[in-house]
């Protein structure tokens, strides 16, 4: 049994999750920007550039997306080790 008040994680590094929200906004704003892409040239096998550059986003956005999710469970395994006692450590 732990105390009451036994840490349950380590100290946070920012960078991981300053990484994780950079690519969390780069994913929310870029499609938001619609002037930037609001026009029918290049078309790419026919189809306008509007509609391309969305749905090129999809994949974009997921990717970042997954970038994030990792670097923050990355972060979190670290922060959760940091605090587990040693094996055959001092009691």
């Amino acid at each position: 049994m732990s105390a009451p008040d036994m840490p349950t994680r380590g100290p946070a590094r920012v960078a991981p999750y300053l990484i994780a929200g950079v690519c969390v906004a780069i994913a929310i704003v870029m499609p938001l920007l619609v002037p930037l892409y609001a026009k029918a040239e290049p078309a790419l096998w026919g189809i306008p550039f509007f509609y391309w550059y969305q749905l090129l986003w999809v994949f974009i956005a997921s990717g970042l997306l997954a970038i994030a999710f990792v670097l923050v469970r990355k972060e979190d395994r670290r922060r959760r080790a940091a605090v587990k006692p040693q094996k055959g450590g001092a009691r």
